[in-house]
């Protein structure tokens, strides 16, 4: 009985494909150890090492050129460096499905959050947040998509991220908006700390205004006094489950070192 094996033989060995083994043929990485009589291609215990090798270094994530390359010049040192690059792109990739994994975390728990319901106000505890300014217009005008692509380069990934529309204290006529500082390089700041809190959805943006006008009343009637710059954060990727809708959160900080206007009035 020959000691060789046929490729249909080295195919279930393997658990691979006859297919893959002819593919890996035409690339010039393995070849059988002879063909016999019959024209039958027969693989010995080497040709079984070097699929064993081939398998794992495409595991690895190296390309087929990549393993011809290194079985016809290669040092141990060639291959050692090879792996090392292959570890480095699994751990660029991991850290990818992570972000994505995180951002599809948050898409389901601002769904949570807001979910169609009616506006809510609460007083919420927020860690400090570094925002970069994208650009920045009057609050009646109407957003667009020329308006957008004109910020050329400055543009974020709208798709994923909250827009921050930055209100000035006391003056709603100029809106700076802004996303999420990356590594902590922005320019605006909003600190630590008590923040009012109202989230809605509305159907239209003319309804912000009344949303607006809400927002201080409640303020206005509470035993504290909103401060700093009111933000307005829009939620878009929440229109996934609600198409004809569009998802907002309103927040101010809250400053308790002094009641508000109708207390201080009262005092006089």
């Amino acid at each position: 009985m020959k000691k060789e094996i046929s490729i249909s033989e080295l195919a279930k060995l393997m658990r691979v494909s006859v297919h893959q083994i002819r593919y890996f043929e035409e690339k010039g990485v393995l070849f059988p150890a002879y063909i016999d009589e019959n024209q039958y291609r027969m693989y010995g215990i080497d040709e079984i090492y070097r699929l064993s090798h081939i398998l794992l270094l495409r595991k690895a994530g190296l390309s087929v050129q990549a393993i011809r390359h290194w079985y016809d010049e290669g040092t141990p040192d060639d291959m050692q460096q090879l792996l090392l690059e292959s570890v480095y792109q699994i751990e660029a990739e991991l850290d990818r499905l992570r972000d994505l994994s995180g951002l599809i975390h948050k898409v389901l728990n601002d769904y949570e959050r807001f979910g169609d319901r009616a506006p809510s106000f609460q007083v919420i505890q927020r860690e400090p947040l570094v925002l970069s300014s994208w650009f920045e217009t009057d609050f009646n005008t109407e957003l667009d998509a020329r308006m957008l692509a004109q910020q050329g380069d400055t543009q974020p990934g709208l798709f994923e991220t909250d827009i921050h529309y930055v209100y000035e204290e006391e003056c709603l006529r100029r809106v700076r908006l802004c996303t999420k500082a990356i590594d902590m390089d922005g320019d605006v700041v909003l600190p630590a700390g008590e923040y009012l809190s109202c989230r809605f959805s509305i159907h239209d943006e003319e309804e912000l205004k009344q949303h607006f006008d809400q927002f201080q009343a409640f303020g206005d009637q509470s035993p504290f006094v909103l401060t700093g710059p009111r933000i307005l954060v829009e939620k878009s990727y929440l229109s996934l489950f609600t198409r004809e809708s569009l998802h907002y959160e309103l927040l101010a900080r809250v400053d308790r070192s002094v009641g508000n206007a109708a207390e201080r009035e009262e005092k006089r």
